[in-house]
């Protein structure tokens, strides 16, 4: 399952936008929150791992 980013949570900070390996992650500029390519997600947990707002899950 790829990686699901919880909107409410997200602070915008950018960490799993630098720290995905496959660019699968963008920040939305007009919502300031994370938005992951569900088609380029690898599922690796990179993102979930370094997000310091717990706003991102890879189930």
């Amino acid at each position: 399952m790829p990686a699901k980013v919880n909107k409410e949570e997200c602070t915008g900070c950018r960490t799993c936008v630098e720290e995905c390996p496959v660019e699968a992650i963008t920040l939305d500029e007009e919502e300031g929150v994370a938005v992951v390519d569900e088609e380029e997600c690898v599922e690796c947990g990179a993102c979930e791992e370094t997000c310091t707002s717990e706003a991102i899950k890879v189930e």
